[in-house]
């Protein structure tokens, strides 16, 4: 395939701004056509700013574009997760060693700051843009103008699918031959909700942590906002009993939250509002493949692999694609035809194994993470770690603060699980897990996996 020195991106979230960033660094004249408002100008919807995650791989991916510091000034380091438990008790869990942190950021702030990254390296965003019909087969797309109504083709030399898990022009790969695609949502929504700032933009609640108040098969996380409020979102089912479909006034949600989450609500001043204010959100896994089609389009981010958010990565996902991409451009020298097939190759696996995990981690933060089980083998883990970093890993680490694919991780994982499993099942674990014994087996089972 030719050097193409012009690309077009559709989407200007977080990845296609990003994307776009590093694109224009290597040399190509970028256009973006975003189907929503500048959200620079105008705010966006109300309850659908779920705060994110930063961890190691999104920062890579924003230090490779030259915009992490941009972005610094803005996060706020989580070293922990703080569990609330019913009973009123606290646990506090590091996420990694000493000074090792995630980041809680707001979507729109970091959105903002790369929109405007990518426009000062020289791409141009076209707000209210939006694809009505994409003719893969003769690589026409439609846009309509929202503001005019008006309509016009284009035919790019290649364009970038960034728009997101309900991607319009992934939508054009899904009717070619031999393209898999599945989409699978789960049984639960999201609802955004505020913990207020105290008496001078204070704290309320322990600013570098995040908040976890799991109840088996549901739970309410908080994270904080740099001005003192937490953005904290209800994971809960749609049906059943508790669920959305049973809140039906606000009485039943006061009433609801004082039995579940009864620390929370008394910080929760604007709770009855903000509950049937703010939309009710659905959690969707996407999957396909491929992820091109004929050297002209290639999916990154949500358009190709959206996920879950219980593991934080979704947007740490797609800023590594990004940065894979941009490495495959600088190996392959513009060879778009070699970029395109090395980038599926290294990231489809990658993206199949962080969707699996953040199913996994939902399951761990709403029914294990208060667990006096699940806190032991997460210590003894721990101190294994501590002690041999080159035998063993936890797998929060690999996935948050390495670089090892996620694929990778993720059976890795698996195989520690094993171990993990018969480990437990020693007799008076609770009282010897910090001992020799313990360490030995470990040791030896490790040692029996190397000669198989």
């Amino acid at each position: 395939m030719e050097d193409k020195k012009e690309i077009t991106l559709l989407g200007a979230g977080l990845i296609g701004s990003l994307a776009a960033v590093y694109l224009t660094k290597q040399g190509y004249t970028v256009t973006i056509y975003e189907r929503r408002p500048d959200m620079r100008k105008e705010s966006i919807s109300a309850g659908r700013s779920i705060n994110l995650a930063l961890s190691d791989r999104g920062w890579r991916g924003l230090a490779g574009a030259g915009v992490d510091t941009l972005i610094r000034d803005n996060a706020i380091p989580m070293y922990s997760r703080h569990i609330h438990n019913l009973d009123g008790s606290e646990i506090n869990q590091a996420y990694g060693k000493e000074n090792q942190a995630i980041y809680s950021i707001s979507r729109r702030d970091i959105n903002c700051l790369l929109m405007d990254a990518a426009e000062e390296n020289g791409a141009k965003i076209f707000f209210n843009h939006r694809v009505t019909n994409y003719d893969i087969n003769n690589n026409i797309i439609t846009i309509e103008d929202a503001t005019n109504k008006k309509t016009f083709q284009i035919s790019p030399g290649l364009t970038i699918g960034s728009d997101g898990a309900f991607s319009s022009s992934r939508l054009g790969i899904q009717f070619t031959d031999r393209c898999n695609y599945s989409q699978t949502y789960l049984e639960h929504g999201y609802k955004e909700l505020v913990i207020e700032a105290g008496p001078d933009n204070s704290f309320l609640i322990e600013k570098n942590a995040l908040h976890i108040w799991p109840r088996g098969g549901y739970m309410l996380i908080a994270l904080p906002n740099p001005e003192g409020s937490f953005t904290c979102t209800l994971f809960f089912p749609f049906e059943g009993n508790p669920s959305f479909s049973m809140l039906k006034t606000e009485a039943d949600v006061l009433q609801f939250f004082e039995q579940q989450f009864p620390d929370a609500l008394k910080l929760m001043p604007n709770l009855a509002h903000d509950f049937f204010a703010n939309p009710t959100g659905s959690l969707v896994t996407v999957r396909c493949k491929p992820w091109s089609f004929n050297n002209k389009l290639l999916l990154i981010g949500d358009a190709a692999h959206a996920i879950v958010p219980f593991y934080g990565q979704g947007m740490n996902c797609g800023f590594e694609d990004c940065f894979t991409l941009n490495e495959m451009i600088t190996k392959h020298a513009h060879n778009w035809s070699a970029i395109i097939h090395e980038f599926e190759a290294l990231r489809k696996p990658a993206a199949d194994g962080i969707a699996e995990l953040a199913l996994m981690n939902f399951i761990e933060m709403r029914d294990l993470v208060g667990s006096a089980k699940f806190l032991l083998r997460k210590k003894i883990e721990g101190a294994f770690y501590t002690k041999y970093p080159e035998k063993w890993q936890p797998l929060y680490t690999m996935v948050t603060f390495s670089h090892l694919p996620y694929h990778e991780a993720l059976a890795m994982g698996k195989f520690q699980d094993t171990i993990m499993d018969k480990v437990m099942e020693l007799p008076d674990i609770e009282n010897i897990w910090n001992t020799q014994k313990v360490e030995d087996m470990m040791l030896q089972l490790l040692a029996e996996s190397e000669k198989s």
